[in-house]
C-alpha cells in the first residue's frame, strides 16, 4: 500500500515563505522535500509528517523530539536543524540540505571501501557519537545509509534519536535491522540498556559492512516468513563472522570489540576515535582527523 503524499508540486507554499522544489522520497510516517526558504535564502530539506499521521499524537510527539534534539545538538559532523513548524497544517521540521553520496550508495556502487577513505570517516562519525553521548542524546540509527560523504561527512537523520532518559523507557525494537545493537532488538528484555554503547554497536556494524562489503549478521532472504524472532535479530545469539585476513589485526580487535554483545564490554565512542587515531597516522595520505591542536597532514 503507498504512502500517504501531500502531492505538492513545484512552487506550492509548504508554509508561509517555505517552496516546495521536488520531492526526495521518504519513509512511512513522513515525506522528505527539497525546498527554498526565504528566511535562510538557501535550499533545504523538509521532513513533512504524512497527511494521514499529520492529527496522530504519537507522529507529532515523535516529531517535536526531533525538533528538540536537532535544537539541542551543534557539531561538524552532524546534520543541522534550522526550524520546526509543529502546529501548522502540514507539520515538519527543516534540516541542512547536503551534498553528496552516502556510505551506502558507495558500498553498493563499488564494494569494500580502502582504508584510507573509511577510517578516517569512521573517526569523524565516533567523534560525533562522543558529542551526542555527553549532550545525553543518542542516535539509535547508526548505518551506511546515514552516513553523508564529504570532508568532514556527516551522520544524518535524526528521525528515532532521543534523549538517554527517554531511550530508557524503550520498550520495543527501534532502529535498522542489521545494525541495531542487541538491546535495542529486545529492550523489553534489557530494560535501561539502550544507551551510547548502542550507537557504538551501530558504528561498528556500519565499520564491518564497509570492509567486508555485508553486513555483519545475515539472514536469510525469506527472513520475514519465518516466527522466530532471532531469525529477524540474530545478533543477540551469534558471534559475528571473522573478518578477511587483509584487515589489519588492530582494526579487526576494534571492530570485534564494537559489536560485544555486552553493552559494558564495548568501547566508548572517543575510545573508538582515538584507537582509529594511530591507524589513520599510519596511511599513505594523512589528512583527515587532527586532535588537541594537531595539524592534518
Amino acid at each position: 500500500m503507498a504512502s500517504a503524499s501531500w502531492e505538492l508540486e513545484e512552487g506550492a507554499e509548504l508554509s508561509p515563505g517555505r517552496t516546495v522544489l521536488r520531492g526526495l522520497g521518504g519513509g512511512r510516517r513522513y515525506e522528505v522535500m527539497l525546498v527554498w526558504d526565504d528566511r535562510l535564502f538557501a535550499l533545504a530539506v523538509a521532513k513533512v509528517v504524512r497527511p494521514d499521521q499529520a492529527q496522530d499524537e504519537r507522529a507529532l510527539e515523535d516529531l517535536r523530539v526531533e525538533a528538540e534534539v536537532l535544537e539541542r545538538l551543534a557539531h561538524p559532523v552532524i546534520v543541522r536543524g534550522f526550524d520546526a513548524v509543529l502546529d501548522g497544517p502540514r507539520p515538519h521540521v527543516l534540516i541542512e540540505h547536503l551534498e553528496g553520496p552516502s556510505l551506502r550508495s558507495l558500498i553498493r556502487g563499488h564494494g569494500t571501501l580502502g582504508l584510507e577513505q573509511l577510517l578516517p570517516l569512521c573517526a569523524h562519525v565516533a567523534a560525533a557519537l562522543h558529542y551526542m553521548a555527553a549532550e545525553g542524546v543518542v542516535h539509535l540509527d547508526v548505518k551506511p545509509d546515514n552516513i553523508v560523504m564529504g570532508v568532514p561527512p556527516r551522520l544524518i537523520d535524526l528521525s528515532i534519536a532521543t534523549p538517554l532518559e527517554r531511550a530508557a523507557r524503550i520498550r520495543g525494537a527501534l532502529g535498522t535491522d542489521a545494525y541495531m545493537a542487541p538491546e535495542q532488538c529486545d529492550p523489553a528484555a534489557h530494560p535501561g540498556a539502550i544507551g551510547p554503547p548502542s550507537d557504538v554497536w551501530g558504528l561498528g556494524a556500519t565499520l564491518y559492512h564497509a570492509v567486508v562489503g555485508e553486513v555483519p549478521f545475515a539472514r536469510p532472504r525469506n527472513w520475514r516468513d519465518y516466527d522466530d524472532r532471532y531469525v529477524r535479530f540474530p545478533q543477540p545469539t551469534r558471534a559475528v563472522e571473522p573478518l578477511p585476513r587483509d584487515v589489519p589485526g588492530a582494526l579487526t580487535a576494534l571492530i570485534t570489540a564494537m559489536l560485544s554483545a555486552d553493552p559494558a564490554e564495548r568501547p566508548a565512542a572517543a575510545d573508538v576515535a582515538l584507537e582509529l587515531e594511530p591507524m589513520v597516522e599510519e596511511l599513505p595520505r594523512r589528512l583527515f582527523f587532527a586532535r588537541r591542536g594537531t595539524r592534518s597532514r
